[in-house]
């Protein structure tokens, strides 16, 4: 079961993704402005937070943004509409994945437990790239020595490349294997996650070591 935080303030749409999402065996506390979501993160932070991004007050975005500068918690975005403006402003501000409303709640539960399960350990080892030290087991990334904090949805991306150092992932394919999309999927999840993951491991992210662009193709983990 996992404690989920879901700040929305339509009342009538927060009270049923409540129900919905506890008949789905979460434990779901809510709160309506994104003041009062960021006093209960502080109070009791929780496995997740589902947010919308039209909020009155402090709106969705810069809670986002706050709750992603203060640790790890994933975030899913709700929102009223899937184009780039929202989307994109979501994801930058360090969103893991969104939901477009109505909210099916199946939909939402599968991708809860999708963004959850990257937080799920490899007991493969530790792996040495270059200043870049990832230990699949403990979950921690450094760099020349120092931690790294990445978001359960960047250590799976990076996991994900570094298995295999030179192979090119496919968009599709990474959304498959981290976000676990199995249709055709949105590509700026993959394009923004890349580059928040370059600002925290890269020396020069215009010029990445490790997460190199492939043009045309998709991605690869750098050679060693």
């Amino acid at each position: 079961m996992a404690a989920i935080l879901l700040i929305e303030d339509d009342p009538l749409l927060r009270r049923g993704l409540q129900l919905a999402l506890r008949g789905h065996g979460h434990d779901v506390r809510t709160a309506d402005t994104g003041e009062d979501g960021l006093r209960e993160m502080r109070s009791s932070p929780p496995d997740l937070v589902v947010l919308d991004l039209m909020l009155p007050g402090i709106d969705g975005l810069e809670v986002c943004r706050r709750i992603r500068s203060a640790g790890r918690v994933p975030v899913i975005i709700l929102t009223g509409r899937a184009d780039d403006f929202d989307v994109v402003g979501g994801l930058e501000a360090g969103a893991d994945d969104y939901v477009v409303k109505p909210a099916q709640p199946t939909v939402l539960d599968a991708r809860i437990r999708a963004v959850l399960r990257r937080s799920v350990g490899d007991p493969d080892g530790v792996r040495a790239h270059r200043d870049l030290r990832i230990d699949t087991a403990a979950l921690t990334v450094s760099l020349r020595g120092e931690p790294v904090l990445l978001t359960p949805t960047e250590l799976r991306l990076l996991l994900t490349l570094s298995r295999a150092p030179g192979r090119v992932f496919s968009r599709q394919r990474l959304l498959e294997e981290v976000w676990e999309h199995d249709y055709l999927g949105d590509s700026r999840l993959v394009d923004n996650c890349v580059q928040r993951l370059r600002a925290k491991v890269e020396a020069d992210p215009s010029s990445p070591e490790y997460v190199q662009t492939v043009r045309g193709f998709g991605y690869r983990f750098g050679p060693v």
